[in-house]
This record gives C-alpha cells, sequence and structure tokens, in this order.
C-alpha cells in the first residue's frame, strides 16, 4: 500500500506532515511529524475497526493539551531529580516542568518538536529525523536524532537512534496512550509484565535508587490481573519495572487484554525498564479522538526505556552517551 502524506498543521513556523501506513492485515497508523507522535492506529475487528489509541482530530490540541500522547519523550524520558545532573566534573542545571523535576525533557523536549519525515515505501516505514543543538533543554552536545516506525501485517516497530559529538544523557521513550477496549477507562484490561522488581519512588516520584522486589505487591504483574483490587476499586500504575535480566528478546515484555478479548497487544523491547502507567494524572479538557473524553485512566502507557533518573544512580545501567558510543534502542508492538 501507498503511504500518503498531507499537511495536519503548522507548529512555529514549520509544516507539521501527516503519514499514513496502512498493512496488508488492514491495520491503519497515523503518525505527524510534531513530536513523532502516532496520532491514530486503527486494528482490524469483527464488524469494522477500532482505534486503540489516544489522540486529537486536529493539531492545535497537540502544543495546548497533550500529554505526551503518542510522542517520542526525551532527549531524556521520564523524571531527572533536581532538574540537574553532574557530568564529568560539570553540573548541568535544566528547566524543571513538573515540580523541582524535570520531565521526559522539559517543555521543549523531543516530543514538543518538529521532526522531518521521509517514506521508505519498499518497507512500509517512515523515518524521523531531528537535530538538537547544544544546550537544547540544558543538555550538553549535538545531537542527532532518528526514529523510524514500520508496520508489517499488526506489528509496529520502532528504531531510534542518535549519534552526539560529546558526551551526554540520552533516553527516548514511545509514549502511546492504549486503550483496546471501547469504554471510558481502561481499569477491566487484563495486563502482565515479565518483571519482578521495581524501581522505589520518593515523594517526588522520582526514583530512590531502591530496586524493591515485586512479590506481594500491587507492582506484581507477572500474573495477569486487571488494573482494580479485590474491591472493584482502581489500582494506580505510575511504576518503572525492571525488566528481568537474561531474558531472551524475542520474548514478549508485556502483554494487554481488551475487557471484550477482541484485541491483545504485545510488546517487545531492548530496554531494562518499563513505566506503567495508567493514566492517574490524565485529565484533557478537549475532545479527544471522534470526540471522546480523556479522562482519569482513560489510556495505559506502557514506556520501554532505560530506568528512569539514572544519571543520579550510577548502579543502574548506564545513559551517557558519546561520539564513540552511539544510541540505539528497538521497540516493538502486536495488536491482533
Amino acid at each position: 500500500m501507498a503511504i500518503s502524506v498531507s499537511s495536519f498543521g503548522e507548529f512555529e513556523g514549520n509544516r507539521v506532515d501527516q503519514f499514513r501506513l496502512v498493512s496488508e492485515t488492514g491495520v491503519t497508523v497515523d503518525i505527524i511529524g510534531y513530536g513523532v507522535v502516532v496520532r491514530d492506529w486503527k486494528v482490524p475487528v469483527a464488524g469494522g475497526e477500532r482505534s486503540v489509541v489516544l489522540g486529537f482530530d486536529t493539531f492545535d490540541a497537540y502544543p495546548a493539551h497533550s500529554p505526551h500522547l503518542g510522542s517520542l519523550a526525551g532527549r531524556v524520558a521520564n523524571r531527572i531529580k533536581g532538574a540537574s545532573f553532574d557530568l564529568d566534573g560539570v553540573t548541568y542545571k535544566l528547566p524543571a516542568n513538573a515540580g523541582d523535576l524535570q520531565l521526559h525533557g522539559g517543555e521543549q523536549g523531543l516530543g514538543r518538536q518538529v521532526w522531518q519525515g521521509q517514506v521508505d515505501s519498499a518497507n512500509n516505514a517512515v523515518r524521523f529525523t531531528h537535530f538538537s543543538p547544544d544546550g537544547a533543554m540544558g543538555y550538553p552536545g549535538n545531537v542527532n536524532f532518528a526514529a523510524t516506525y514500520t508496520l508489517t501485517g499488526n506489528r509496529l516497530r520502532l528504531e531510534l537512534s542518535a549519534t552526539t559529538d560529546q558526551p551526554t544523557p540520552i533516553s527516548l521513550v514511545q509514549h502511546q496512550y492504549f486503550n483496546l477496549g471501547t469504554s471510558d477507562t481502561v481499569l477491566d484490561h487484563t495486563i502482565q509484565v515479565n518483571s519482578s522488581a521495581y524501581t522505589e519512588l520518593g515523594e517526588d516520584l522520582a526514583p530512590t535508587g531502591a530496586i524493591l522486589p515485586s512479590a506481594g505487591t500491587i507492582y506484581d504483574l507477572r500474573q495477569p490481573r486487571t488494573m482494580r483490587d479485590a474491591n472493584g476499586a482502581s489500582v494506580q500504575y505510575d511504576i518503572g519495572m525492571v525488566l528481568d535480566s537474561g531474558r531472551r528478546t524475542g520474548d514478549a515484555i508485556a502483554s494487554v487484554v481488551a475487557p471484550d478479548g477482541d484485541l491483545t497487544l504485545k510488546l517487545w523491547s531492548d530496554r531494562p525498564g518499563l513505566q506503567v502507567y495508567n493514566g492517574v494524572w490524565t485529565d484533557i479538557p478537549v475532545p479527544g479522538l471522534n470526540g471522546k473524553t480523556y479522562g482519569k485512566n482513560s489510556g495505559f502507557c506502557l514506556e520501554d526505556q532505560a530506568l528512569a533518573d539514572a544519571v543520579h544512580n550510577p548502579h543502574f545501567p548506564n545513559v551517557i552517551y558519546a561520539p564513540d558510543r552511539p544510541y540505539s534502542h528497538w521497540c516493538e508492538f502486536e495488536i491482533a
């Protein structure tokens, strides 16, 4: 199927293109250049098709109201404690945008920049690139980022890379908000994650540095469960899971089943961590796709990434990249 390209809007004088990928199984994925946002993702179901992500029908809602719906977050995803870090004897101060933390690269992070897209029809893919200059959102180094989305059947693969001219932290994440069902919340989805530990959080929601066993806690998702407790009350997730080491990358790290059983999501990744979030803070004042209302628990995120705040926790996997250590990262979703 040919990849269609259309104008979706304009941001700070830059045209925002939309790229539509269609697969041989009838899956349709719309991606826009702003933040490499997966704006819509439709999957065939009995009697038609179902939109499985949260997004907006018009562009202006994204810069005004989007909590990273479908975007690529970075340069450093998740929270950086104190909105600063030390590297090679220099302290870098970052603009804070979540209390005294920096979250997802700051207010003008990668998820709020216009990337350039290039169609790769032979592979049913779109490759996006973005140059981030030295000092962008407080980070050192000139960095060239690339992100390629490839749609094959019911699988959407994301390949990320970055090269830098000096040491700098990099940790990107796809930030899809999924709802595989037809209700306004995702609490009755069944979730399973191959992780036996999580990063303990302080009151500021940044990791304390401790990695704790999940057994006996609400974070033990090794056996499938819904996002409700035994009394039917919602269980709120905004937690960094530590994926089991030694796992085979051919094994899915997480799976989620829609309440009606019509769709199952599976995720593969090479990252050491997975942020599990079920829309605890979501409250969007404008309509979403097809006029839907996006309130608390309206979507869930499975954010495969490095462990949060690794710049302050040297025992976490290293997120400092350099000219001789380029960044690369892949993940793949299947929804069928």
